[in-house]
C-alpha cells in the first residue's frame, strides 16, 4: 500500500499544497518551523482522522480559514481509493472514500494503516500512563474496529459515571442503583479492551525486543509488560468493591484507563536508568515493532512517517536504522529533516524510487 498524491487545503500553514509523491521513499528537506512535520500530521490525518498530537480539529483550520480539507489517492495493489477529509469549525468532520461518505469515523479507521515516529515520542517514557494507553489503543484501533467500538463506548460511559460521582458530591446524596446502572454496561467493553491488550502485548513483546537489539546493537535486555488489574479480576466486582473510595475521590479508580505499560531495560525501570542513547533506541523499537505488528496483522505495509528522528541520533545509529529500515523492506517512507546533505546520504542508501521535496 502507498499514498500516490496529497493535497492540502488550509490544513495547518499550508493554504494550497500538491504533492505527487515516491511510492518508496519520500524526504522534506527544510528549515525548522516551514511546515515539513505539518505535511507527516496530514498524511497521519488522512489515515486516522486525528493529529498525531492530539491537537483539536478546530486547531488544525489555517489561520484566518474556516474549514480543511485533506486529499489523498492510495493504492493497494491494482486499486486505487481517492480519500477526502474535511471539516468545519464548529461541525462534524466528514470523510469520503470514492465518492461515498463514511457514517461512522469507526467504519473507516484502520483502513490504510499508519505508524509516526517523532520527537515527541519522549512523553511514552517520561510522561503518566495516558501516554502508554494512547500507544495501545492506536495501534489496537487499526487492527479491530471492535476494539475502537468499545473504547468510544468506554470513555463515554466512563465521563458519565464521573460526572455523576461529581454530581453525588455537589448535592450530597449518593444513589447507589443509578450507580450500578452505569456499572453493569462498562462490563463489556471494558473486557473487550482488557483482553484485546493483553493479547497484543503478548504478541507485541518479542518482536519489540528483536527490534530493540537490531536498533541498539548491544546485549542488553529490553521488556515491555501490561499493567492491568482487570485483566485477572470480575471488573464489575472492582467497581463495586470501590464505590465508596470512587464517591469519596469523586472519580472512577478502576478500570482500563489506569492500564500502564511497564517498559524495562536490564530488569530497570527506562524512564529512571536508561541513557539518552539508549532511551532513544527503546522508542525507535517500540515504534517499528508497532509497524511490524500492524503489517503482520493487516497484511499490508503501512506507510511510516519519521519525523526529525535522524537529527537526534548519533552517527551509529543513524547507520543501524538506515540499514534496518532496507533490511525489513519497510513500505512506503517519508522523512523529514533540516539538513539536504544527511537526506541526501540516507536516499542513496536507499533502493528504488525516491523524491526529495524543498519544503518553505
Amino acid at each position: 500500500m502507498h499514498l500516490l498524491t496529497l493535497k492540502l487545503t488550509n490544513f495547518k500553514n499550508y493554504e494550497q499544497r500538491t504533492l505527487e509523491l515516491s511510492p518508496r521513499l519520500n524526504c522534506f528537506v527544510g528549515l525548522n518551523g516551514v511546515g515539513k512535520t505539518n505535511l507527516l500530521d496530514a498524511v497521519y490525518y488522512l489515515c486516522l482522522t486525528r493529529s498525531h498530537r492530539n491537537l483539536p480539529d478546530k486547531n488544525l483550520i489555517r489561520h484566518g480559514a474556516g474549514f480543511f480539507r485533506i486529499e489523498g489517492v492510495f493504492q493497494k495493489e491494482a486499486e486505487t481509493s481517492k480519500v477526502v477529509v474535511k471539516y468545519a469549525a464548529g461541525q462534524r468532520k466528514e470523510i469520503e472514500r470514492n465518492g461515498s461518505a463514511y457514517p461512522r469515523l469507526t467504519d473507516y479507521v484502520g483502513q490504510f494503516p499508519v505508524v509516526m515516529i517523532a520527537p515527541d515520542d519522549i512523553t511514552l517514557v517520561q510522561e503518566g500512563s495516558e501516554e502508554r494507553r494512547r500507544f495501545l489503543d492506536s495501534t489496537l484501533s487499526q487492527l479491530y474496529p471492535e476494539y475502537l467500538n468499545a473504547l468510544l463506548t468506554y470513555n463515554n460511559l466512563l465521563k458519565q459515571r464521573n460526572a455523576l460521582l461529581k454530581s453525588f458530591a455537589e448535592h450530597r446524596r449518593f444513589d447507589e442503583t443509578l450507580l450500578g446502572v452505569l456499572d453493569q454496561q462498562m462490563v463489556e467493553p471494558a473486557h473487550v479492551l482488557t483482553t484485546n491488550r493483553i493479547a497484543f502485548t503478548d504478541q507485541f513483546a518479542p518482536v519489540f525486543r528483536e527490534i530493540y537489539q537490531a536498533i541498539a546493537g548491544s546485549a542488553e535486555q529490553a521488556n515491555i509488560t501490561l499493567e492491568s488489574r482487570v485483566g485477572t479480576e470480575d471488573f464489575a466486582a472492582l467497581l463495586e468493591a470501590s464505590r465508596e473510595k470512587d464517591r469519596i475521590l469523586e472519580r472512577t479508580t478502576t478500570g482500563p484507563h489506569r492500564d500502564d505499560l511497564t517498559l524495562m531495560l536490564d530488569e530497570q525501570p527506562v524512564k529512571r536508568f536508561a541513557s539518552q542513547g539508549q532511551l532513544k533506541s527503546f522508542l525507535l523499537a517500540l515504534r517499528l515493532a508497532q509497524y511490524e505488528i500492524l503489517r503482520q496483522q493487516k497484511g499490508d505495509t503501512p506507510l511510516l512517517l519519521l519525523d526529525d528522528i535522524f537529527d537526534k541520533l548519533d552517527e551509529k545509529r543513524v547507520h543501524q536504522l538506515i540499514a534496518l529500515l532496507i533490511e525489513r523492506s519497510f513500505g512506503q517512507l517519508f522523512i523529514t529533516d533540516t539538513h539536504r546533505q544527511r537526506i541526501e546520504e540516507v536516499v542513496a542508501a536507499f533502493p528504488g524510487d525516491n523524491q526529495i521535496f524543498e519544503i518553505g
